[in-house]
């Protein structure tokens, strides 16, 4: 379920190499952007999975080579394991680079290099809906997340101020200072959560159960921030996703569920780590118990705003980011398409990526994912450094665009992008529309309450998608 600070160490050299795999050529068009053809390609049959940062863990982009044919040959090699298979060894977590127990799509879904209803569609084409229950029900936990916060925006911004609250208030006390940087440097010397950090620094990826005893250990045994590590997992993984990191890390902090948290185990984390942890020494340093951190009343729900329509016949630039690099597919039919940027970052006032890892997966993906909305759409494609309004505004005006249509984005840093593009554009003759796929509309308002009422209108939703 479920991603600044101190001072941090310098991105391994690998990662610097990833970089470097991507060579941005700034155009003309205020300097910001630039043709898709001249971004050199990272192709992930051309990168070597030999290399390791540190040496006993992969580099973020040989364990998640970027762009879409990437994800579903990923995918494709899973299928045969979503089923019983699945369900019997998903908890386990055998250690870095050893993890064929699970999928490891989430970066390549997170940013829809590979949609949600392409991999249940190629599950289902596998498996009975009860065989594969379990892996179809992760996947579907990532859209409930999208779908609650979507009704309690305010939570993604309260995380936000709460963050920027702690930093000021670890900064000014030493002691928690000192913890707050030894945890995120891996000095706790608890030797499973050392671990953890490490092979998050290394890798940009931990399992899910990790994450879940990594938040625990991080709240009730070594009593920081919440909302401190929450931001560390989004500086760090490479699919890092506000809405499920959020709302994970205020659940095991007990104030996502009202008065339920999650409590990690000295068992349970050696019986699911192969033995790797010493169960005996982790229960002498683990906490005993875990009470949530506050008593905090469930935030207020509020309607979901209808998405955008957009005349037939309209032209249009459009404009794919890092929520939904392949957003042409919701696209309206009969839209008179006369141009696409596909922006590498967020907004100005919403930075994002948070971290460098997810930034170089992004950078990477998004030069292939120009490509591809080029051919979708006939229409040459170019690569924006970020959301700019300026540059927006004068490539519509060039291309003789009425508006910019882009994909609608779920609470987060894009989300909030998109609004200030559409409040700077105001006056300038060019509007913004955000367009909303089919399985976001049709799953969203069933995110009302817990997941396990959102679950019993899984087959509805299947149905809507076509898919039973």
């Amino acid at each position: 379920m479920l991603a600044n600070g101190p001072g941090h160490p310098s991105p391994a050299s690998g990662l610097q190499q990833a970089f470097d795999l991507v060579q941005v050529v700034k155009s003309t068009v205020g300097g910001r952007i630039s043709a898709a053809p001249s971004v050199t390609r990272c192709s992930p049959a051309r990168r070597s999975v030999s290399a390791m940062t540190p040496e006993s863990h992969p580099q973020p982009l040989d364990l998640f080579p970027p762009g879409r044919e990437a994800g579903l040959e990923r995918l494709a090699d899973f299928v045969p394991r979503s089923g019983r298979k699945y369900a019997s060894q998903r908890n386990a977590d055998p250690g870095p680079g050893r993890k064929d127990n699970v999928s490891q799509l989430s970066p390549y879904i997170r940013h829809r290099l590979v949609t949600e209803h392409e991999v249940v569609e190629q599950v289902l084409g596998e498996f009975a809906p009860s065989t594969a229950e379990k892996y179809i029900q992760e996947v579907l936990w990532r859209t409930y997340w999208k779908g609650w916060l979507q009704m309690r925006p305010q939570v993604w911004h309260d995380f936000l101020d709460e963050r920027d609250r702690n930093r000021e208030d670890v900064q000014a006390n030493g002691g928690l200072s000192t913890a707050w940087n030894d945890a995120e440097a891996g000095r706790t010397g608890i030797a499973c959560f050392d671990d953890w950090v490490e092979e998050l620094r290394a890798t940009g990826y931990l399992h899910n159960h990790a994450r879940m005893w990594f938040a625990s250990i991080w709240i009730f045994t070594l009593k920081l921030p919440w909302a401190l590590g929450a931001d560390f997992f989004l500086r760090h993984l490479v699919d890092a996703d506000p809405a499920s990191n959020t709302l994970s890390w205020r659940w095991v902090a007990g104030i996502q569920t009202r008065g339920k948290t999650y409590q990690a185990r000295a068992s349970n984390i050696a019986k699911y780590t192969d033995g790797r942890y010493d169960a005996d020494t982790l229960g002498r340093q683990l906490a005993n118990d875990a009470p949530p951190i506050r008593d905090e009343p469930p935030p207020e729900r509020q309607p979901i705003a209808p998405a955008d329509t957009v005349e037939s016949g309209t032209r249009a630039l459009v404009l794919l980011h890092g929520d939904d690099l392949r957003g042409f597919e919701a696209l309206p039919h009969g839209l008179d398409v006369a141009g696409v940027v596909v922006a590498i970052g967020g907004h100005e006032s919403a930075p994002w990526p948070f971290g460098d890892k997810a930034r170089a997966f992004i950078m990477a993906s998004a030069e292939s994912a120009a490509e591809q909305v080029g051919e979708a759409l006939d229409t040459p494609a170019i690569l924006a450094d970020a959301i700019d309004a300026d540059v927006l505004a004068e490539r519509a005006r060039v291309i003789d665009a009425a508006c910019i249509v882009t994909p609608d984005a779920p609470v987060g840093p894009i989300d909030d992008g998109l609004q200030a593009l559409a409040r700077a554009l105001t006056g300038s003759g060019v509007h913004l529309k955000r367009v909303r796929r089919a399985w976001d509309a049709n799953a969203w308002p069933h995110a009302t309450k817990g997941f396990f009422p959102f679950k019993k209108k899984i087959p509805e939703l299947f149905d809507q998608a076509g898919l039973t």
